[in-house]
């Protein structure tokens, strides 16, 4: 960070250049839902045990729903109870007539195996339907990809092969150190788009607010053209910038041969807790409505259709 700026430094167009390159090199691990990339994270903690804080929320003298997320995390959680994940795991913890207790760890490698793996939570919001590591409900959403423009450029971007990325300065999230396992990571570096790509790091500077903001802000500011972001992300930091700006989807939804910009997202129980996955169904089923106007409420694109992964 540099002294006397609110932003997260960019890296080099070099040091992106060559990690991006990774992303052929089958460098990638697990595709960026939102800030939670499950077991992709926990880098640069350096006391992982000191790292977890419990909160127990609700009159506790009822059984209680234990869930383990990130304190700083918008629009998905944050310590103060903000984001949509946890008016989500409240309203499905209420309505399984539970109290509501938050540990709270950084969302870095190793977050899930930490966290739900390690018994000290029961379940985790947010994982992409499809996370082999844990076992997840049926999605409660699903959302995509989104590009992200100044409204009073009215660039219009749709597709990835908009020829005119080529001439425009494109910022993406990146995760880890490799710079490679994202979707627009992939998808750029597969069309040649390496030396105007911008990286924003999903984490940021972690002692400020929602650090993936700072790419939102990027493009409010003109540092860079477009971005390339999550849904949830964009739509819900979109609205803290006074520039208007101009979300569209992602097209292709699948860019080939495999590289996913929809997906569906769940709550994820350990392997083997078959009853409570049940009892989340059936709580997310009854809530349907009120989950679809939560996620609206938070500027979350809604994807409808056939179901993604």
């Amino acid at each position: 960070m540099c002294s006397g700026s609110s932003r997260a430094p960019a890296p080099s167009r070099a040091v992106v250049a060559g990690a991006l390159a990774l992303a052929l090199a089958g460098c990638d691990r697990t595709p960026a839902v939102h800030a939670l990339v499950p077991d992709s994270l926990l880098a640069g903690v350096d006391d992982p045990v000191a790292a977890f804080n419990v909160e127990t929320h609700g009159a506790r003298t009822r059984p209680v729903l234990r869930a383990c997320a990130d304190p700083n995390n918008m629009p998905f959680t944050n310590a103060r109870l903000e984001g949509f994940e946890n008016e989500l795991v409240a309203l499905i913890a209420r309505e399984l007539g539970r109290d509501t207790a938050w540990t709270w760890f950084p969302q870095r490698r190793g977050f899930a195996r930490m966290t739900l793996g390690a018994g000290r939570c029961d379940v985790i919001a947010g994982v992409p339907s499809s996370y082999e590591r844990a076992l997840t409900t049926v999605p409660y959403y699903r959302s995509t990809y989104v590009f992200v423009t100044r409204a009073d450029r009215a660039l219009d971007i749709t597709s990835l092969d908009d020829a005119r990325l080529r001439a425009l300065r494109i910022g993406i999230h990146t995760v880890g150190d490799d710079y490679a396992n994202t979707p627009a990571a992939h998808a750029l570096v597969r069309r040649g788009l390496v030396d105007n790509v911008v990286g924003y790091s999903i984490y940021g500077d972690y002692a400020e607010d929602s650090p993936p903001a700072r790419l939102i802000e990027a493009v409010a500011n003109g540092d860079v053209d477009v971005a390339v972001v999550w849904g949830p992300i964009a739509g819900w930091f979109a609205r803290a910038v006074d520039t208007e700006l101009r979300l569209v989807p992602v097209t292709p939804q699948i860019d080939p041969p495999f590289t996913l910009f929809v997906f569906d997202v769940s709550m994820a129980v350990r392997r083997g807790d078959d009853p409570l996955k049940a009892e989340l169904e059936r709580a997310l089923a009854r809530k349907a409505p009120e989950i679809s106007a939560l996620l609206e409420r938070y500027g979350v694109p809604l994807v409808r259709g056939a179901r993604a992964r």
